[in-house]
């Protein structure tokens, strides 16, 4: 098991783990969510950890490879901005306010002359 860990420890791209998972993808899907992806992929293996098995290195990459698969499906069919796996797409639906009053305060004092 220690080997499968130490060769996903090398893998630095959602096309790297993609690849070794033998997993097919478009690779339009993967340019525009490729963090996305692989945020929810490590989302899913901290929710399953407990279910994962430990002693069995072939049962280990097949749960992995099926969580990956889940990931990257949740944005064949989704966007990014739905999924809201980044902090920035939770807060208000990913849209900052900002008062007037906050943008005057803001603004340098002009001296009165």
């Amino acid at each position: 098991m220690e080997d499968l860990l130490t060769r996903l420890k090398a893998l630095s791209s959602a096309e790297d783990f993609l690849q070794f998972f033998g997993i097919p993808f478009d690779q339009a899907v993967v340019n525009v969510s490729r963090l996305h992806i692989l945020k929810r992929f490590f989302q899913y293996l901290r929710q399953q950890s407990a279910d994962l098995p430990q002693d069995n290195e072939v049962a280990l990459f097949t749960a992995y490879r099926q969580l990956l698969i889940q990931a990257y499906g949740d944005f064949v069919k989704s966007t990014p901005a739905q999924e809201k796996v980044f902090k920035v797409f939770q807060d208000v639906g990913g849209r900052q306010h900002v008062s007037i009053d906050n943008l005057k305060a803001s603004l340098p004092q002009r001296a009165v002359a």
